[in-house]
């Protein structure tokens, strides 16, 4: 799509209205391709009307394809012989050739003038390869049949069907199974695919000539449905849209795909394309089981945690000896920390963290620690984290942590209240973090090496297995201390995750 975007953009005069019904039709049109039989080619005049553009090619992925070659941005200039040029003037199907050999392989190339509000805004080619053309049966007929209603559908700016749009990962396509149904939503003909779908969630009868939201209906569980509600069964067949519905009989699930075709003015019928998406949905509960006790686990060693902290609390307040209380204080700071991780994970289904508001609240305990110690000390973070992935957040939470604790005890020990800022910001795959008090500063003979602090001592522990590096010195540009991280963010979720 991007290549088809820019494309456009360099080589065309198209309106943005146009270029997304373009990009929209691109979407949904490996249905024509696969019930044709064919590949496809988006041809869009250049700026000289004279010259057109490929920009978008599909191949079907039910026959051999007829262009060995992409051809995404290759050029044609008009020709009295080519019928791009001629479907983009006269507005009318063009078959350019029968049986022409390309690459030595026979090939049928139609085509087709692609109009909205009676404008040619671009033209679509399609290649058949005739020497991969099925044997005749029911099911070419069928498919055919269809493609030729689409064809017309497209040349008349119909197709793609308005309404709900294709997902490419669940919707289901025409190999998974098709049935084409009458302007009275009676079954023409069901392929085999469709057929087995519908025989696993208890079919009996044969599908043709039988009306399939009625037969649909009689399958499923009875359901003593709300008078004022709609059946959502009857409300997707009765849109006129291009809609999607999950149907399940036990525990078989099938979901339908609705394609109402027209004919001019005309209702054509619809094509119904049917997935058994049973396993599917199967994988889908599991994930939501396993989703559910990962968040549970979380949750308890959460309260485990908690726990802990006001155990250890508990014995602080119990010990005489400063040195000691103030260890103990300083270990439920961590653990506190922990804590706050596997609580923002037990709400969350992501393998990423919001880190800005574990950030926070690890502030306000840091400074609320303080106040027990009769200090009036500020915490503030100026910044953002943004998203950090779950695996680190743990141990970069016990970081700032740390690094806090380190600014509230030494920095500003003397003087009981200042300022500690912690400043978080984003550089490419880098996240870096500073965490600058406005006490005193440290000594003059201070070094990371010789420091025998145990909190310097974990941060930099945790950094060296994090891929990280910790730096500590006075601030340079103004009082205190300065204390600054340096982490590697190279999960691809979170760039996924950040652009939605």
């Amino acid at each position: 799509m991007q290549l088809m975007t820019q494309l456009m953009r360099d080589h065309a005069d198209i309106s943005a209205d146009d270029e997304a019904f373009l990009l929209r039709l691109v979407a949904e049109w490996q249905l024509v391709a696969d019930l044709s039989f064919s590949d496809l080619v988006l041809w869009v005049p250049d700026r000289d009307p004279n010259i057109f553009w490929a920009v978008a090619q599909i191949r079907p992925t039910t026959g051999p394809t007829a262009l060995d070659d992409d051809v995404a941005g290759d050029r044609l200039a008009y020709h009295s012989e080519q019928g791009v040029p001629e479907a983009y003037f006269s507005g009318a199907i063009v078959e350019t050739s029968e049986n022409k050999l390309q690459a030595g392989v026979p090939v049928e190339v139609h085509a087709i003038p692609i109009k909205r509000s009676d404008r040619v805004i671009a033209v679509v080619e399609r290649h058949t390869n005739q020497m991969g053309v099925r044997a005749p049966g029911s099911l070419e007929d069928t498919y055919l049949e269809i493609a030729e209603t689409l064809t017309d559908m497209l040349s008349r700016g119909e197709f793609p069907v308005p309404g709900l749009p294709s997902d490419p990962v669940i919707s289901p396509r025409v190999g998974d199974g098709l049935i084409r149904l009458d302007a009275h939503l009676n079954v023409m003909y069901a392929t085999p695919n469709a057929v087995t779908a519908y025989r696993r969630m208890g079919l009996a009868a044969d599908l043709e000539d039988e009306n399939l939201p009625a037969i649909t209906r009689s399958l499923q569980v009875p359901v003593d449905w709300d008078s004022e509600a709609p059946d959502p069964l009857e409300e997707a067949f009765a849109l006129g849209e291009a809609t999607e519905i999950g149907v399940a009989v036990g525990m078989i699930a099938i979901r339908l795909r609705l394609l109402p075709l027209t004919d001019g003015e005309k209702s054509a019928g619809v094509v119904v394309l049917c997935r058994d998406v049973t396993e599917l949905t199967k994988r889908e509960r599991q994930l939501v089981t396993k989703d559910a006790t990962i968040r549970e686990i979380h949750h308890r060693v959460k309260n485990n945690l908690q726990t802990v902290a006001a155990l250890l609390r508990m014995q602080a307040r119990r010990i005489q000896s400063p040195e000691a209380r103030a260890a103990l204080t300083e270990a439920v700071s961590r653990v506190a920390a922990i804590a706050v991780v596997h609580e923002t994970l037990s709400q969350s289904y992501d393998d990423a963290v919001e880190f800005d508001d574990v950030a926070d609240r690890m502030l306000a305990m840091v400074g609320g620690l303080a106040l027990t110690r009769g200090d009036t000390v500020q915490t503030r973070r100026e910044g953002s984290f943004g998203l950090v992935p779950a695996d680190v957040a743990t141990n970069l939470s016990l970081v700032v942590t740390e690094l806090c604790q380190n600014a509230l005890e030494h920095g500003l020990a003397d003087a009981h209240s200042g300022l500690v800022r912690v400043l978080p910001h984003r550089e490419n795959a880098r996240l870096i973090v500073e965490v600058i008090d406005d006490g005193a500063g440290l000594p003059a003979d201070f070094t990371l090496e010789g420091s025998r602090s145990l909190g310097l001592s974990i941060v930099g522990t945790l950094m060296a297995d994090l891929g990280g590096t910790f730096e500590l010195a006075n601030n340079a540009e103004g009082r205190g201390s300065r204390a600054v991280i340096t982490l590697p963010i190279h999960d691809q979720l979170l760039g996924d995750l950040e652009a939605g």
